[in-house]
């Protein structure tokens, strides 16, 4: 028995793994349950992990391309839902903490004449996300349409992403404002 783990904990550990070279080999482990919603539209890079309870949404109208890209070593949390309508691409070695939400896409905008229909008729309105190399996003995190991380930064836990952040910031806060940029020299 490996230390630290109970009977049940390495069993499922076991089925896990079985799981994950079944039906994703180049991944390094999914923990079930894991939803995909069009898989076809899901690359996943070598190595990939996750936590248990991840959803991974592609909702894009043209069928026979990528729209949630994943970088190499490339690791999500548990209970994560990353979305996409356009593109959504992460570079590698991205580790993202639990309870972190991802999107390419809303439902219309603040406008006087989009808030008299009803939400589920408003156009969806997307911009792709690109979230860089090397990056840290904290619990319970939200990334929103149109951003770009740079590479080598962190997001807080807790930060709501509406703009773009250049390589090697750490930005924190609702809405999330950079606390801190380095040089990269």
């Amino acid at each position: 028995m490996l230390r630290g783990y109970s009977l049940y904990s390495f069993i499922t550990l076991i089925k896990d793994l079985f799981l994950t070279k079944l039906f994703y080999p180049k991944c390094r482990i999914i923990r079930f349950p894991f939803y995909t919603r069009n898989e076809k539209q899901i690359k996943f890079g070598e190595n990939f992990t996750t936590g248990r309870g991840n959803r991974i949404d592609a909702f894009s109208f043209k069928t026979d391309e990528k729209v949630i890209i994943f970088g190499d070593n490339c690791q999500i949390n548990d209970y994560c839902h990353i979305a996409a309508t356009e593109m959504i691409k992460l570079g590698n070695n991205v580790l993202i903490a639990s309870k972190v939400y991802i999107t390419d896409h809303d439902h219309g905008d603040t406008s006087l004449d989009s808030l008299k229909m009803n939400p589920i008729n408003r156009p969806i309105v997307s911009k792709p996300v690109m979230i860089e190399d090397d990056v840290w996003i904290g619990e319970g995190a939200m990334v929103l349409k149109g951003v770009t991380i740079g590479k080598n930064s962190v997001v807080a836990a807790g930060a709501v992403v509406t703009k773009s952040i250049p390589p090697f910031s750490i930005v924190g806060g609702v809405p999330a404002k950079i606390l801190r940029t380095y040089s990269n020299e």
